[in-house]
């Protein structure tokens, strides 16, 4: 049992490079990763309980820390996770740590039920404080594809690749 224990750390697989300029290997990665994702588990709490954010941050954490605490191989933690490399997963978790932070200091699930909002209309004027935004309109392709998905055709009115000018 000692011999496994003091063992299985040397005789594991020991990361190069991540290949990525500027990206240093993390040798304990998988002690890093559970560490951020128990403090990210632990601020969020601050966030409340029925908001999207906290309960999405909530549920991919768990699994990350779940896979991070099943496997003892920064390899298998990579591949059972598929979200990039051990040294990425402790950016992104670093990264969502000053999230959390900047989230419970703005608050945006605290709007007051006073709070007013302006809206404008399809064919209202525009105020000219207000940027206008509006997207292009889509190509006849796309309907004319769209049309023949939902008459149950096999094929689309355009094929891939095929433009109609």
């Amino acid at each position: 049992m000692f011999l496994r224990a003091v063992a299985r750390p040397l005789m594991a697989k020991v990361k190069q490079t991540t290949g990525i300029v500027g990206l240093d290997v993390v040798p304990n990665a998988r002690e890093v990763l559970i560490g951020l994702y128990s403090k990210t588990l632990n601020e969020i709490k601050a966030v409340p309980e029925d908001e999207g954010y906290r309960k999405a941050v909530e549920s991919f954490t768990n699994h990350r820390l779940k896979v991070c605490q099943e496997e003892e191989d920064w390899e298998d933690i990579e591949k059972k996770l598929g979200c990039g490399q051990v040294e990425e997963l402790i950016e992104e978790a670093q990264d969502e740590l000053k999230l959390i932070s900047l989230m419970n200091e703005w608050k945006p699930w605290g709007v007051p039920d006073d709070y007013e909002c302006e809206v404008i209309e399809n064919d209202a004027p525009v105020p000219k404080h207000v940027p206008l935004h509006r997207p292009p309109p889509l190509p006849t392709e796309f309907h004319k594809t769209l049309e023949a998905i939902q008459s149950g055709k096999d094929t689309p009115a355009v094929s891939p690749g095929e433009s109609k000018a």
